[in-house]
């Protein structure tokens, strides 16, 4: 892409200092995602996709190389909220309704009360959770659970939405059915997306960019840029292209295990 990159990674590294000794969590890390790109991180456990996306949410801080959100360092891009971050649990508060949930972070950068209820009402309607406003988590299923997770990550419209293994709990039928949803929004909404997952084709269906890690310390082995069309029903996942995708990132993380031996 000939635009700035939203997310700009250069020889990112990060050292965790422990009793036990230095652990090396990423190691020389480039990557540029694009404005409206889906990007999935895949890769074993403890590779380090999931540290990397809290480098890009200022949850971690890189010991080591440059990494900028919107131009901007990643505690700049936190304060100018220019994400939503959606985490492997849902994480609602289950004494707040699901309108209060996703109220909440409104209700903290002060919104008003016809804003924050304009906002609630419509990221609902995105997810698929109409009438559920007043309802409390414990009487939503853990898919619509979620979705009402996903919603609190948009209510504020923040550009970029950073999604830490979201479907990874979730039994089959339910996460084939969220990862249509998803797509569907993406569609809609035009958000630039990070994407942890440990699933080859929830990676290969969802992204336009699937970036393959290799165990600790966590490098990128590999950068696949899709060739499906951006129209996927589920269907797809039986085609020769999407099989020749997969492929490739099952033959990425066999080589990042190669090189971490």
């Amino acid at each position: 892409m000939s635009q700035v990159p939203v997310i700009k990674a250069e020889n990112v590294d990060l050292t965790f200092e422990t009793n036990d000794g230095p652990v090396h969590a990423l190691k020389g890390v480039d990557l540029d995602i694009g404005k409206g790109e889906f990007v999935s991180f895949i890769g074993p456990s403890g590779c380090g996709k999931t540290t990397f996306l809290r480098c890009i949410a200022a949850l971690e801080t890189p010991t080591g190389g440059t990494l900028t959100v919107n131009g901007l360092t990643p505690d700049g891009a936190r304060k100018a909220r220019a994400y939503g971050y959606v985490f492997q649990a849902a994480g609602l508060y289950p004494w707040r309704t699901i309108g209060g949930n996703i109220r909440l972070p409104l209700e903290i950068m002060g919104y008003s009360k016809s804003d924050q209820a304009e906002r609630v009402k419509n990221v609902l309607q995105l997810v698929d959770l109409d009438g559920f406003e007043k309802k409390y988590p414990w009487q939503l299923s853990g898919g619509m659970q979620q979705r009402a997770s996903i919603a609190r990550a948009l209510a504020f419209d923040a550009d970029i939405l950073l999604m830490d293994e979201p479907f990874g709990a979730l039994d089959e039928i339910v996460r084939d059915r969220l990862n249509e949803e998803l797509l569907g929004l993406w569609a809609r909404t035009g958000k630039t997306i990070g994407f942890v997952t440990h699933s080859i084709p929830e990676a290969v269906y969802l992204s336009t960019k699937i970036v393959v890690m290799s165990p600790r310390p966590g490098r990128i082995t590999d950068v696949i840029e899709s060739p499906l069309p951006a129209e996927r029903p589920l269907d797809i996942r039986d085609s020769a292209a999407f099989i020749e995708v997969a492929h490739r990132v099952r033959e990425g993380l066999r080589a990042g295990h190669g090189d971490a031996v």
